[in-house]
This record gives structure tokens, C-alpha cells and sequence, in this order.
């Protein structure tokens, strides 16, 4: 795929589902009051790959989300929450997190 192509169906998207994961992650993550070396400990998981995470610079193994959900004491439904897959459209969709 091209880079104008890619550009172009960026700007469609306001924003991706791993954007979303990430904020619903690092929203949590506040919200229990840890850090993010405290949740890579929770979670046997380093530092940089929780900043990576929070970044959507990576998305998760389902291992991964099943330890950051029992770390935060949430479940995947919510950290996933404003994504889904279209099946019609056969694309993913996510929504512009609401203001906190």
C-alpha cells in the first residue's frame, strides 16, 4: 500500500483501535494511581513494554491482556472498550474517547 493511500485512510480514521487500547490502558492505569514500573511488575512485563502499550506502539498478546487486566482490576471488555471490527465493512473501527 502506498503512503498517500495510508495517509489518506488516516485521516479517515481519527483514531486507530490500538490508540484507544493505549488510552483505555494508560486511563486505567492512572485511575488504580500506579506507575507504570509498578504495573510491569504486576504483570512480569518491563517498563518499556507498558510505555509501548500505552504508545499503541505494540498491541497485546492475549496473555499480555489477561495479566493487565487482572492487574488493574478491570476486564478486557473495558480496556478494549470504543473498539471493534466491522464485519461488513471487514475493518476495524474505534471511537474518539469521550472527555474525562
Amino acid at each position: 500500500m502506498s503512503v498517500e493511500r495510508l495517509s489518506a485512510l488516516r485521516e479517515h480514521a481519527r483514531v486507530t483501535p490500538q490508540e484507544r487500547f493505549a488510552y483505555n490502558l494508560r486511563r486505567r492505569r492512572v485511575a488504580v494511581g500506579i506507575s507504570q514500573e509498578e504495573l510491569g511488575e504486576r504483570t512480569e512485563l518491563h517498563r518499556t513494554e507498558i510505555s509501548l502499550l500505552e504508545r499503541a506502539g505494540r498491541e497485546p498478546r492475549f496473555a499480555t491482556m489477561l495479566k493487565l487486566c487482572g492487574a488493574l482490576s478491570t476486564t478486557p471488555d473495558a480496556l478494549c472498550e470504543g473498539t471493534a471490527w466491522d464485519h461488513k465493512a471487514r475493518r476495524f473501527t474505534a471511537e474518539e474517547p469521550k472527555g474525562d
